[in-house]
């Protein structure tokens, strides 16, 4: 599973400003428990994390997971002491409110598909002035089609912030959003459900963090075992779905993740993965500094953080330490 324009940054920093007024803890409260943040709701794309949590708690973690409606939401949670660990990209988090917040795991990068009623729109063009409908303030969608209206030089209408790609493929399919963006599984089930009615928009190739895991500083110290192991079975999980995308479906059963899965959906389980898979969207090694340096110029040329990003710091956002403590156990690849 955060970056905005200024007026809602504003609005942003100032919640988070007073959940820190509240009590700035840092961590959510005792070891015995880890608490993650995740600004979406749980579906087909976040198995492969929903699988680490459970391997992890097989070694003894107490892991729970809350879902928020959005990824700022479960941001704050996480500065306000409310939540240990994030699901996101919060650069401009980190950026602009001086969090002592850090990435430490990268999860995946972004493969989105831009999506529009052929009714009404044919290229990027016909969007100028018109509203899209992205997954959340900051995220990678928000940033892929600011960057598009960038470069074909188009102003939207209004951004509107839809969370999980299944609401926004059914909104498009319910004539409620005309212009989108989705995941491989949603492009599929919107070709299945309304052949012709849809057409992809093309792209630039991106090479940036879609989603990261995030913690303060202050718990990934307190908590470094339970960390590493975390973080050694997101290694071991992502790895051998790279090797046999079809072990997602064993596994799903194997811990009975996702039971409601509605019936389209549960066809395009493995076939997300096996498609997923091939472009390198899972990576095997969690992130590296070049992984962070790509963020700095996709999220800065897409307007999200601010300077020149040969100018920023990868060690002000990022830290290895658990990754390389877990990579010394597994091995690289």
């Amino acid at each position: 599973m955060n970056m905005w324009t200024k007026s809602l940054r504003g609005s942003l920093t100032a919640g988070v400003i007073a959940l820190a007024s509240l009590g700035w803890s840092g961590a959510a409260s005792a070891a015995s428990q880890m608490h993650v943040a995740f600004g979406d709701i749980a579906t087909v794309e976040s198995l492969n994390f929903l699988i680490a949590l459970e391997r992890a708690k097989e070694r003894g973690v107490d892991i729970k997971v809350t879902f928020f409606k959005s990824e700022d939401i479960a941001s704050q949670a996480v500065v306000g002491g409310e939540a240990d660990i994030g699901v996101g990209t919060p650069y401009a988090l980190i950026q602009k409110v001086k969090a002592p917040i850090r990435i430490f795991y990268q999860m995946s990068t972004l493969k989105f598909y831009p999506i529009v009623n052929a009714e009404f729109y044919q290229d990027w063009k016909d969007l100028d002035g018109q509203e899209v409908a992205v997954h959340a303030r900051g995220s990678g969608t928000e940033a892929i089609m600011k960057l598009m209206a960038q470069k074909h030089g188009i102003t939207y209408s209004n951004i509107s912030y839809v969370p999980g790609a299944e609401v926004r493929a059914g909104a498009l399919l319910q004539g409620n959003v005309k212009a989108s963006i989705v995941d491989s599984t949603n492009r599929n089930l919107l070709e299945q459900k309304a052949p012709g009615k849809f057409k992809v928009l093309p792209v630039d190739n991106v090479n940036a963090t879609d989603e990261a895991l995030y913690a303060n500083t202050e718990f990934l110290t307190e908590n470094a075992d339970a960390v590493e192991i975390l973080v050694e079975e997101l290694l071991n999980t992502w790895r051998e779905i790279n090797a046999n995308p079809a072990v997602v479906a064993d596994l799903r059963k194997k811990y009975n993740l996702l039971p409601d899965l509605p019936a389209e959906l549960e066809g395009e389980v493995v076939p997300y993965y096996e498609e997923s898979v091939p472009t390198g969207m899972f990576p095997n090694n969690g992130g590296t500094e070049q992984s962070a340096k790509d963020d700095f110029a996709f999220y800065a040329l897409a307007g999200e953080i601010e300077g020149d990003p040969s100018s920023l710091k990868v060690e002000d956002f990022w830290t290895f330490e658990p990754l390389n403590k877990a990579l010394a156990k597994v091995g690289t690849k």
